[in-house]
């Protein structure tokens, strides 16, 4: 469901954040909602300046290694999109960064990340082991599982008249 409404936020999010510039700029007029968004996209640098892009390749690894980022890493992923959020130009996009600052907002995302989230590319269990207690999951190891080369096979190339 999300994959089918993207393409229409692509195109509604550009025509509201313009027309965010327009009532903002007729309320105030146009340098002072230009110094707007100029100080947003600067504050945005300094934060993601400050907290650094490193908390999302942590973020990456811990997902690699099997386990699932916790909480606490939570809250410096978020500032790292609301930093992002502040340098695109736009209102909009400024107040949805500004409610990522806000600890319940956060305490929401987490509570609907956490459903979510899914850690691929590891057997180990979250208590650090290598065996897994699923029955449906084949744990094998690099020695409990080898290849033969099958020459009678289609995809070994030998079929095509060498």
């Amino acid at each position: 469901m999300p994959l089918k409404i993207l393409p229409g936020f692509l195109l509604l999010l550009p025509l509201a954040e313009i027309a965010g510039f327009v009532l903002v700029g007729k309320a105030i007029g146009l340098w002072p909602t230009l110094a707007l968004v100029i100080l947003s996209f600067m504050v945005g640098i300094a934060l993601l300046r400050r907290q650094g892009v490193g908390i999302l390749s942590r973020m990456s690894a811990e997902g690699q290694n099997g386990m699932m980022p916790g909480r606490e890493m939570l809250r410096p992923a978020m500032f790292v999109i609301a930093s992002l959020l502040l340098i695109i130009p736009g209102f909009i996009t400024d107040i949805v960064a500004i409610l990522i600052f806000i600890p319940a907002v956060r305490d929401l995302a987490w509570k609907y990340v956490s459903r979510r989230f899914v850690v691929v590319g590891s057997a180990r269990g979250f208590d650090g082991s290598s065996r897994t207690k699923d029955p449906k999951v084949v744990d094998l190891d690099d020695e409990d599982f080898r290849r033969e080369p099958n020459d009678n096979s289609p995809w070994s190339g030998k079929h095509l008249g060498d």
